[in-house]
Formats: structure tokens, sequence, C-alpha cells
């Protein structure tokens, strides 16, 4: 019997049997607008009754106006998810890139000083924090410009990351975003039978490549924002207050200084170079970067994938994920998922990026 299986009559349904869907209340499900208002009302911040979901799937976040004018964006974390420690480590490095004057989007204090509060309603107990407002928009990653100023901006931001780690929350690695996240994945058998074997043996053969790249490349480990894709980044256009800010360190992490830049990265091994040589000539001007890193991209990038799949089959009850994410599960993402990590495998096995010539 394979030990990554619940055994047949405590395995949950398939997600591609329209009958299987789960009828129990999600506890997002207690997060009515009026629920909302009274757990913010209870934290010193007032609503007038106007607010607005805004797009987030892992939390649930709400745009909330209050009385006497102004607005908030209020937080409430996925039950489960995250210890009161580590959150408290995600808001101390937001306080502490803010002292540093890295533009970050902090958490606001509540009524009795702290910026975490807990809300329970209806039985369901709640993390609740509360941001300031901030409008602005993607970076442009198509301008050198735009790539170098975001080196110098992540620079800042690992220079005040690298002062020390994280002791609750996860450091990316491939134990942690692979192999765990596989076996998680396999134990809750939602793979169609007749693409489990191809993907799963592609799935470990690209572990394989990712343990020996990240055993053949000697790194660092930092306090990282963790998800630095370009949705994470606002960019605002106001004078001395323009440029880059965080908005979202809810999956910060330790680990090698590369995993911040890569998603900063598109298109082929010609654009990834030019791209990557603009970033790091920005980055270079506030902090040292290990080129052998670049090594990396590509194993990180399967981590990523790997990580999202188990990541969308533990939300498989959440009701917001099937209407996000309608092909999840289905014969036909599976197939996709394989073909993508051979592709991998072919990445991994090429040279890494090459950036002589360019500084």
């Amino acid at each position: 019997m394979d030990r990554n299986r619940p055994p047949a009559h405590r395995r949950p349904p398939r997600t591609d049997d329209p009958a299987a869907a789960p009828s129990q209340a999600h506890p997002f499900d207690r997060l009515t607008p009026q629920a909302v208002l009274d757990a913010l009302d209870a934290v010193g911040l007032r609503g007038d009754g106007r607010l607005l979901q805004l797009n987030s799937y892992e939390n649930r976040v709400f745009q909330v106006m209050l009385e006497g004018g102004g607005a908030v964006v209020a937080k409430f974390y996925r039950p489960g998810r995250w210890s009161d420690a580590q959150i408290a480590e995600e808001q101390d490095f937001a306080a502490e890139l803010a002292t540093a004057e890295v533009p970050v989007v902090a958490p606001l204090p509540l009524a009795d000083g702290t910026t975490l509060a807990h809300a329970v309603i209806d039985g369901e107990t709640f993390r609740l924090a509360a941001y300031p407002m901030r409008s602005g928009h993607g970076p442009e990653l198509e301008q050198p410009e735009t790539l170098g100023w975001l080196g110098r901006f992540i620079a800042r931001l690992h220079s005040v990351g690298e002062r020390r780690e994280f002791a609750h929350r996860r450091t990316l690695d491939p134990t942690t975003f692979g192999h765990a996240a596989l076996a998680r994945l396999l134990a809750l058998d939602l793979i169609p039978p007749a693409q489990e074997a191809a993907w799963r043996s592609t799935c470990e053969l690209a572990l394989q490549h990712v343990d020996a790249a990240f055993a053949a490349v000697p790194t660092a480990t930092l306090r990282l924002h963790g998800d630095c894709h370009p949705g994470n980044i606002l960019w605002r256009d106001e004078g001395d207050a323009g440029g880059p800010q965080i908005v979202d360190l809810d999956d910060a992490v330790n680990g090698p200084a590369i995993q911040d830049l890569w998603m900063l990265l598109s298109g082929d091994a010609a654009a990834m170079r030019g791209q990557v040589a603009a970033v790091l000539q920005g980055y270079r001007l506030f902090r040292r970067f290990d080129s052998r890193e670049l090594a990396l991209i590509e194993p990180l990038r399967t981590l990523r994938m790997i990580h999202h799949s188990a990541w969308l089959a533990e939300r498989r009850d959440d009701p917001a994920f099937p209407i996000a994410f309608p092909w999840f599960g289905t014969a036909g993402y599976w197939g996709q998922q394989t073909t993508q990590l051979r592709e991998q495998i072919e990445a991994m096995d090429g040279p890494p990026l090459d950036l002589e010539g360019w500084f």
C-alpha cells in the first residue's frame, strides 16, 4: 500500500466528480458584510457601511470606507494557515522595512496598539489586520529603467532581510516546496488514474534535478518577500513618492536572494539575459549578488509549479477556487502539468543564464 495515500474508506471525493462538491460551509462564508464591519468596529475601525471585496484567494481582503472619511484594507487570514508567531514575523518584517525607509505597506496599529486582532465569528476565529489604502499600478517590466529600479528596491529589501532569518516561517528549499508538496498532493488522491503515473514520475524526475541544482550552488538564505511577482508590486507615479512599493508579505520566507528576482523575468533565454542584467545593475548598487544563484532560476520555477498544484488541491473546498480555477483537477490540467514539467527538466539540463559581457 502506498504510504502517501490514505485508506480508501477515508479518501476525499475526486474533483472531477460534479456530485462530489463539498457540502459543508467554508469558514470564509461567515465573513458577511455585517460580520466584517462588526469585527473592524471592535478594533477601533468604524466603517460607514461601504465595503468592497478585493481580489485575493488565499485570504479575504476588503476595502472598507470609514466614518469620518478615509478607508482601510482589512485582511482576514485563512484560518489554520499561519500561527500568531508566523504572522508576527511577517508584520515585524514589514515594520523593519518601513523603519529602514524601504517602501512597504505596513499594517496599521489597532485600538489596543497591536497590529493583529482575533475576531470570533459564528464560532470561527479569524486573525485580522488592517492596512492603509494605496493606489498605483503594476510595474512596466519591458522598460530597462524600471527593471533597474526594481533591482535597487529589492536589494534594499534584502539588506534588511539578511540581518537575521525567520524563526517560525518556512524556508524555501526542495524539501518544503517540492518533496513535501508532492507528498501532500498525492495523499489527497485527486489526480485521475490515467494521468497520475506520468505526472508523478515526471515530477519525481524534475525534483531530482532540483535537488542536484541546490546541492551544486552554495547559497546564503535571508528573509525574502517570497512571492515577488509584478502583481505584488504597486507602482506609484507621484514625484518623490513614486516608484515601487511592496503590498503583500503573506508569503515571506527564508530563501536565496534569486527567489525575489526571477519572477520579474519572461521570454526566451536571450530576453531573460537582458532583463536580469538590467535588474542586477540596479541590485548591485546596494548589495552583492552571487551570480551562481542564476543556476537556480529554473529549479525555483519548477518548485513553484509543484507547490502551486498542491496549493490549489488543498483549497478545493473553498467556494472561490472552483470559480477562479475551473480547469484545476481535470485530465487536461494534469496532462499540461506533465508537459510543462518535462520542459522544465530540459531547461534545468541546459546551461544557466550567462551574463558574460553584460558587466
